[in-house]
């Protein structure tokens, strides 16, 4: 399988002083010194299933589980798992994740920091575990454009941008003032848009090698009478055109780059809408959304997208890559 990963290094020595180099602007640097404190964080152990963290309802038990609702708190849990080496990943709604029937054998960062700032007009600094969704209904009932599409999209802003997820015609990308994120190493940054390239559903952040988290995203909108009409049509499209009402994790793969047809027709035009492995099964609404029937496991998923990557490149020649993130344990 080539599913994407994120990454789960272990955490290097952390200071104050460190400086760390991407090609981007290092603004300051806030790691606490003191070793054994934590800002009392509340860590579970073994207790926590990732079937409750995910969309698809997918997912063992993970190792030590912990949530995080401001960037004191995020460095808090970045150190903890460096002090006692423990590989760590960081998750908002789960709505583009693959976990394994075995859970992962570290630490479950759950980012709840879910702040919004109105610095100007139609500029807004939100925390990246901010609904994505929410967001988007926000911004075009105050009247500004950019972002009409965000309200189908069940993620959080951190997650919309790590992937830049886009429909409509609109991407996240497009939006974006700036990016404050925290590398592996401990060190705040803040980086420009001009620093940053987004393609389709890709980011720089992808290629980032020592990122941890994007902490918060700074999004410069227009004005616009008409942002809520078009947000309107654009929900309503999505209404009729996805499975809504079943557990999924939104579209499985990403539309061929030089091909005219998307990803969902291809898979259509193969004959694969309703094929199951076990609980998966491909949509018969939208082929390019896999569901959970109820007990679906990570194996039956896996087999169902290998299977459906191998009949499309049989029948078309095109190649299908995921756009969900799998994690192995």
């Amino acid at each position: 399988m080539s599913f994407f990963t994120l990454p789960l290094q272990l955490l290097p020595s952390i200071s104050s002083n460190t400086k760390t180099h991407l090609s981007l602007s290092c603004t300051h640097s806030h790691y606490n010194n003191n070793h054994n404190t934590y800002s009392g964080l509340k860590l579970e152990r073994g207790n926590k299933l990732l079937k409750d963290l995910s969309t698809w309802g997918i997912g063992g038990p993970c190792n030590y589980f912990v949530q995080v609702f401001n960037q004191t708190q995020l460095l808090s849990a970045l150190r903890y798992c460096h002090d006692h080496s423990i590989r760590y990943i960081i998750v908002g709604r789960g709505s583009n994740c693959l976990f394994d029937d075995l859970g992962f054998h570290g630490c479950v960062i759950l980012n709840r920091m879910e702040f919004l700032e109105r610095i100007e007009d139609g500029i807004y600094r939100v925390g990246s575990g901010f609904l994505f969704n929410q967001l988007g209904f926000l911004c075009c009932n105050e009247g500004f454009t950019g972002l009409e599409f965000a309200g189908g999209i069940p993620g959080t802003v951190g997650g919309a941008t790590y992937m830049n997820a886009g429909a409509n015609g609109q991407e996240t990308g497009n939006a974006i003032r700036s990016v404050d994120v925290v590398t592996s190493k401990g060190t705040l940054m803040t980086l420009d848009r001009t620093d940053l390239d987004f393609g389709y559903r890709l980011s720089s952040f992808q290629d980032m090698k020592e990122l941890a988290a994007i902490v918060a995203v700074t999004f410069q909108l227009q004005r616009s009478g008409s942002a809520r009409q078009r947000q309107r049509e654009y929900l309503e499209r999505r209404r009729k055109s996805q499975p809504l009402a079943e557990r999924s994790a939104g579209s499985v793969f990403r539309n061929p780059i030089g091909l005219e047809a998307a990803a969902a027709e291809l898979i259509e035009k193969a004959g694969l809408k309703g094929l199951k492995v076990g609980g998966a099964m491909v949509s018969n609404v939208h082929a390019n959304f896999f569901i959970n029937t109820g007990e679906s496991t990570s194996r039956d998923m896996l087999e169902l997208i290998n299977v459906v990557k191998d009949k499309v490149n049989q029948k078309f020649g095109a190649k299908l890559k995921e756009e969900v993130l799998y994690f192995h344990p």
